[in-house]
């Protein structure tokens, strides 16, 4: 006390407040270095889950037309051929066809019988193909170029060597097998690049196994893909089977040459990127004790102890693959931003010091009571909750950024074009409201529709997609009258909506509740009608799942919904009927 008053007056006035600002300034920089590292974690967990996740659909999506292709190729019901020469013209019908579901990926189909004969089509372009043929089961194939799905065959070129179909290991994996199976990756060293086969048994007239149908799936764009994930500086991705051996990867190579010319595989824990190499040990050593796909996220340290993020999760399918998907980065590459933060903090927070003492304390308070609300809000959205958006009644540039802010949580949770709930929105709603009744061990049930528009495709391409957009937006407005202002209506994706009956009594009554939607959507549009001559009376495919008896998470139920909407969707057919003169 004797020490300030002895200072000048101005001083006495302004020192003890700006000291009081430095602290608070520091104080408040320490408590949001903590609470803003504390979410980041949260954060970087679930970033890591969702890219990991991202990468588990592109996978997924990948693989999966494989098993469309050899549908095609020999559908379900259809026996082998008793001879590839009296079904010659049918099996390159279908394989064409077969070869056209994804050319980019599946554009070789081939077939091979227990007494050697063989039958492939290879698409080399759109309408350019080649026929493989060996219809007696000795010798050498034969080669055919032909262009068209009915072109005529070129000249026969005879293969060099003696291909023997039933040596080849695609065969014998799909003899083996009681339906579809997967190959062991393998390098195509005309392509350089890796590939797996998917093959499935083909019976005869009795039932009996008679031959395998399978096609090549080229894995260079899982390596492209992950190659081009919006990552760290520092992080890195990788897709690998258990053995380590790398399919894709985001830093390095996944091929290297052995010395003699020849490329071969290389293995995660050779990988010349350390982060490659200590990730894989790390996730291997996680997952070999869990035995479901769920994607998760932990750390793991370096020799040197810095601390990796890293999410992970295995990939399975009823073929038998098993594949696991790894994402890694640095912990500082996250924190990094925080630290930096806390840096300028203590900086501004001196500036901000000189500012209070000579504005004063109430403007200090305003404005801090602003910045706090933005800063709570910015938290939550951290932590995973759009749901509470910062409220203020002011009118001058702090009330505008509150303002945007709280437009911005809006349009994270709403789809821009129907003004309905976007999937996000949708699946949180839909996971709370599980995890509510699991909470609260309530037993009541709620229905979960799933629909898609009939023949909505012929709309956009007669109409063009601004009369499309209508459409929907009249489809998605037609759901919302058909239910209670409670239940969740949400677009899913394209002309897919979601809805959540929030109670249902019984299963009836939510199939009454469904046909009760499905003639609101069937009624014509009149507004379409008068603008072009053209009336739609389609309506729309609904599925329907219960919880808690068609599921009990989100995953289960969609799935359910969806497999019951493809059941009730009725044979395609034109959408637009024109109006009839009197």
């Amino acid at each position: 006390m004797r020490v300030l008053s002895r200072l000048p007056l101005r001083a006495m006035l302004t020192l003890p407040f700006v000291g009081l600002v430095l602290l608070l300034a520091l104080v408040i920089g320490l408590l949001s270095y903590q609470a803003g590292r504390a979410a980041l974690d949260t954060w970087s967990e679930q970033l890591l889950v969702e890219t990991v996740k991202r990468t588990e659909q592109a996978v997924a999506l990948h693989v999966s037309g494989s098993a469309a292709v050899l549908e095609a190729a020999f559908p379900a019901g259809v026996a082998a051929p008793t001879s590839i020469s009296d079904e010659f013209e049918a099996l390159r019908t279908r394989f064409w066809l077969a070869t056209s579901v994804h050319r980019d990926l599946n554009n070789y189909a081939y077939y091979g019988d227990r007494d050697g004969r063989f039958f492939g089509l290879w698409r080399h372009a759109g309408d350019e193909a080649e026929l493989r043929l060996r219809p007696s089961g000795t010798g050498p194939r034969q080669l055919y170029r032909f262009t068209g799905i009915n072109g005529p065959l070129g000249e026969a070129e005879t293969e060099t060597r003696t291909f023997e179909p039933r040596a080849r290991p695609w065969y014998q994996a799909g003899q083996a097998a009681p339906l579809h199976t997967w190959t062991s990756v393998y390098i195509d060293f005309r392509r350089l690049e890796l590939v797996a086969t998917r093959a499935r048994r083909v019976p005869d007239a009795q039932g009996e196994f008679h031959g395998v149908v399978a096609t090549d799936l080229s894995l260079r764009r899982l390596d492209d893909f992950v190659k081009r994930l919006n990552l760290s500086p520092n992080g890195v991705a990788l897709i690998a089977e258990p053995d380590g051996k790398l399919i894709g990867v985001s830093k390095g190579p996944h091929l290297v040459d052995d010395g003699s010319g020849e490329p071969r595989r290389l293995a995660a824990v050779d990988s010349p990127d350390p982060l490659v190499a200590a990730t894989f040990k790390a996730v291997a050593a996680l997952a070999a004790g869990e035995g479901d796909n769920e994607a998760r996220a932990t750390h793991f340290e370096l020799a040197g102890g810095e601390v990796i993020q890293v999410g992970y999760s295995r990939l399975k399918d009823d073929a038998g693959l098993h594949w696991l998907v790894m994402v890694a980065v640095p912990r500082h590459d996250f924190i990094h931003q925080v630290t930096e933060s806390f840096r300028q903090s203590l900086v501004l927070g001196a500036l901000a010091a000189i500012a209070v003492a000579l504005l004063g304390l109430w403007v200090l308070a305003t404005i801090a009571n602003e910045l706090r609300a933005l800063a709570a809000a910015a938290r939550r959205i951290g932590e995973g909750d759009l749901s509470t958006p910062p409220a203020t009644d002011r009118s001058d540039e702090l009330g505008e950024l509150a303002r945007t802010f709280a437009d911005m949580q809006s349009r994270l949770l709403t789809d821009q074009l129907t003004g309905l709930s976007n999937r996000t929105a949708a699946l949180r709603r839909i996971e709370e409201r599980i995890r509510g009744q699991r909470r609260s061990s309530d037993p009541g049930a709620f229905a979960l529709l799933f629909i898609d528009a009939n023949g909505f495709k012929a709309i956009n391409d007669h109409l063009g997609h601004e009369v499309g957009d209508r459409m929907l937006c009249e489809f998605g407005q037609r759901i919302r009258e058909s239910v209670r202002s409670t239940d969740l209506v949400a677009r899913y994706a394209g002309d897919e909506f979601l809805v959540m009956i929030g109670e249902v009594s019984s299963r009836r009554a939510a199939e009454a509740k469904r046909a009760e939607i499905e003639a609101h959507l069937r009624r014509p549009v009149t507004w379409l009608a008068a603008e072009h001559g053209s009336l739609v009376s389609q309506g729309a495919s609904i599925g329907l799942a219960i919880f808690p008896d068609d599921g009990r998470d989100v995953d289960s139920l969609i799935h359910v919904a969806d497999q019951d909407m493809y059941r009730r969707k009725s044979v395609p057919r034109s959408l637009l009927h024109p109006i009839q003169s009197s």
